[in-house]
């Protein structure tokens, strides 16, 4: 599970961690609009406000929150039936979704569970890479900025941090989290067990 303060870097991450594909990425449901290039199915699943409710009266999700006025959540059927499989799946939530994914009832998926916050090194740089990218109004990134500040002081909650420096260096530290998860005694046997 990965989490990040938006323009945090963690869409930079997850796009250099894809050609690896040693995990599966979940994709999340949004009542957001799609930003240019944003395709449905592979970026998010793109629901009306009506159908992401429906989604929560069914309980289909693992996870949800509104979060900047949209809701976003995660598809339990999906997440449960890859890990059944033997299938890493990353997840990418807010603080609120990776709350939500910790208290899960589930024992697959807190069996399953490693938590990353990737966090910048001030709030200062996260202005400058919000500003930089230009996708979002004036009001909507005085949202961002408050709601990063409420964000990044959430990185405690979390198993392992990682602060922002270069795309190469999160993707190594990413990597190499990964790949001690993958080395603990627990994970091999229960991925052996009958």
């Amino acid at each position: 599970m990965l989490s990040a303060p938006s323009g945090g870097g963690k869409s930079t991450l997850l796009t250099r961690l894809r050609p690896f594909g040693d995990f599966k990425y979940s994709v999340s449901c949004t009542t957001r609009q799609p930003r240019p290039g944003e395709v449905n199915g592979v970026d998010y699943h793109f629901l009306t406000r009506p159908q992401f409710e429906e989604e929560i009266q069914k309980g289909n999700l693992l996870e949800w929150a509104e979060v900047h006025g949209n809701f976003y959540g995660t598809r339990l059927d999906a997440v449960v039936s890859d890990l059944n499989n033997g299938v890493d799946i990353l997840v990418d939530v807010d603080v609120q979704g990776a709350k939500s994914i910790r208290e899960s009832d589930s024992p697959v998926i807190s069996n399953a569970l490693v938590d990353v916050f990737l966090t910048p090194p001030s709030l200062e740089i996260l202005n400058n890479r919000l500003r930089s990218r230009a996708t979002e109004t004036q009001e909507q990134l005085a949202l961002r900025l408050r709601n990063a500040s409420i964000e990044m002081a959430c990185w405690n909650t979390y198993q392992y941090l990682i602060v922002s420096g270069s795309a190469e260096d999160d993707l190594r530290q990413f990597r190499t989290i990964m790949d001690a998860e993958r080395l603990k005694v627990n994970r091999i046997v229960n991925r052996q067990a009958p």
